[in-house]
């Protein structure tokens, strides 16, 4: 009887200790510039020495062609996915290919900025907002005023055809009811161009061969704040984001790994790290990089990634007629 309860007593006391960290081999893919995910995993290895990263480069779009290769030949190698934004994740949850994690602490994260199945979590914020010249007519600051009569022809955009931040910029445009496909329209019949990425956008406006562009956040701030001679503006009504979110695949053959790193990146400290590497943080409460509004002062206009994901070829095909693209 002693024994009994001496035995009963030690195995409560082995349940209540904490959980084994974890270890082993974590698989990521991730479309992160190198240097970047080089100090990701660097950071995350830090707070966890346990843990063996082997991380994998490309393009979103190169990612998961390689990706749908692996899932077609029943073998695909990653535990965890790092990518630009939150449609992709959709199309992976619609052909359940992720692994919810439901105790992921979201704390700071507003609805929206994660799954809410919590399947995918977004990790920063890469804002799509206004450039102008320093030398325009007008000083921008709501969408609308690149429809006026003073920015025709001036105005410039990357092409949802081309860019993934464009095209998500595009769906959150047309799901707004006070913007939809009238104001597309309006910006073409104003002279608009649509071609490109965000940089040939940065690019003809720091040159002065447009005034006007609709451009990722980023590539402004840093610049003026090397002189180039353009003004970055968050527009009033708000502006479209990728989120570059992260995941765990269903068939991670490491998930507790994946789930500590879903855990650093959308921690403090991951936060914080996102914001040293140049971007705006997804959670609140963290310092934005030098020339970015704190988190608070930046409005994000409502986004349905689902249907996004949905509308997806409808919406290339018809900003192409609009465009002629």
């Amino acid at each position: 009887m002693i024994r009994t309860l001496a035995l009963a007593i030690a195995l409560a006391g082995l349940s209540a200790l904490p959980a084994a960290a974890a270890d082993g081999t974590l698989v990521l893919y991730t479309s992160q510039p190198n240097e970047d995910a080089q100090k990701t995993v660097d950071a995350f290895k830090a707070k966890n020495p346990g843990i063996d990263v082997q991380w994998v480069r490309d393009g979103t779009t190169k990612m998961m062609a390689k990706l749908q290769a692996e899932f077609a030949a029943g073998n695909p190698q990653p535990d965890v996915l790092l990518i630009a934004d939150s449609v992709t994740m959709a199309g992976l949850k619609r052909d359940d290919r992720l692994m919810a994690y439901p105790g992921a602490d979201t704390t700071g994260y507003e609805d929206g900025l994660f799954d809410k199945d919590k399947t995918w979590f977004s990790t920063k914020l890469i804002t799509t907002g206004i450039v102008n010249n320093t030398r325009s007519e007008i000083t921008p600051s709501s969408w609308k005023d690149l429809t006026k009569p003073e920015a025709k022809g001036q105005v410039t955009m990357p092409s949802p055809l081309t860019s993934g931040a464009a095209l998500v910029h595009v769906a959150t445009l047309v799901q707004n009811p006070d913007f939809g496909w009238d104001y597309i329209q309006a910006l073409a019949e104003n002279g608009a161009t649509a071609s490109g990425g965000n940089g040939g956008v940065f690019k003809a406006v720091a040159g002065g061969e447009k005034a006007y562009g609709v451009v990722v956040d980023f590539l402004p701030i840093r610049e003026s704040a090397k002189g180039a001679p353009v003004n970055f503006t968050f527009p009033t009504e708000g502006v479209s984001a990728v989120t570059e979110p992260v995941a765990i695949l269903k068939t991670a053959k490491n998930p507790e790994a994946a789930k500590a790193f879903v855990d650093f990146l959308i921690s403090e400290g991951g936060q914080k790290l996102a914001s040293d590497m140049g971007y705006l943080p997804a959670r609140e409460g963290i310092a934005p990089p030098e020339g970015f509004p704190s988190r608070d002062k930046i409005k994000l206009m409502p986004f349905d990634p689902d249907q996004a994901l949905k509308n997806e070829e409808e919406n290339k095909k018809r900003f192409s007629e609009i465009f002629g693209g």
